[in-house]
């Protein structure tokens, strides 16, 4: 798990640097364990664009991914290490005893052999997956469900972790990787260990092209645009908009509170990020 940098042959090589794959073990997916990807280039149903900037990109398959880990009590041994085009994580295949093969999400020092479990009473080891209430306090976790038997949502990108601060009252208090801090119901599972490929924010792209291969297309700001195009654009000279910054169609981008219903959950946090 290193990065290379690229030799300087080409303006977008000169400071662009790539990921060694040095951990990884196959660069060929379970098939089964896979689905297409249909591209739809940001439109809906009916052909509008509804999500700007998308576009074009490398084709790919979706890996299908276990966040719930409720194979209880069955052991699984770690077949191989993969990328994942649709995630900064690794992705590992691990073969059950009863023959059924899964992909987790990669923790960080796992090889292949290692064995995993998931269950209420399973070792404190690296991969294994159980609930919060029998995590001790200290250790650090990730894939960690919301709702108990709904499957992991926090902390599932490369090099992500949360740490457990306490047990209280049917609740587990988690610091999160943003610095939020927020109680979980103790019944949620999490799986042992930090997320592997740590090293996937220090890559430099080094060339818009790279963006395009990820299907990101160019992103033009609103200021430079004409004021039939946008309302920040027009003006003589530089201007900076002139207002807070709205989308085309006059809707702010910035602070713009859409959420209207689960306010209870505000009591589960008691750290928010900012």
């Amino acid at each position: 798990m290193g990065i290379r940098n690229l030799r300087p042959i080409t303006p977008g090589s000169r400071f662009a640097s790539r990921s060694d794959f040095s951990d990884l073990t196959t660069d060929k997916p379970e098939k089964k364990l896979t689905v297409a990807l249909r591209k739809k280039g940001g439109r809906n149903n009916t052909g509008r664009i509804t999500v700007r900037r998308r576009g074009g990109g490398h084709k790919r398959r979706y890996r299908i991914i276990d966040y719930k880990r409720d194979k209880f009590g069955i052991n699984g041994k770690i077949a191989t290490i993969e990328y994942d085009p649709n995630r900064s994580a690794y992705i590992s295949l691990v073969h059950y005893e009863d023959g059924e093969k899964r992909y987790i999400i990669s923790p960080l020092k796992i090889k292949v052999g290692d064995l995993v479990i998931s269950g209420d009473k399973v070792p404190l080891k690296l991969g294994n997956a159980l609930k919060l209430i029998n995590i001790p306090t200290g250790l650090s976790v990730h894939n960690i469900e919301l709702t108990p038997g709904k499957g992991g949502q926090m902390v599932r990108s490369a090099g992500g972790y949360a740490q457990i601060m306490a047990h209280d009252g049917g609740f587990t208090t988690l610091k999160l990787p943003s610095g939020e801090i927020r109680m979980v119901s103790s019944k949620c599972m999490a799986t042992i260990g930090q997320i592997g490929n740590r090293t996937f924010e220090q890559i430099i792209s080094g060339k818009a092209g790279r963006s395009r291969w990820l299907g990101k297309r160019p992103k033009v700001r609103g200021v430079v645009m004409n004021p039939v195009d946008h309302p920040h654009g027009g003006g003589e000279g530089k201007t900076s908009g002139g207002r807070h910054p709205v989308t085309p169609w006059g809707k702010p981008t910035k602070g713009y509170k859409t959420r209207k219903k689960n306010k209870k959950s505000n009591s589960m946090i008691i750290k928010r990020r900012k």
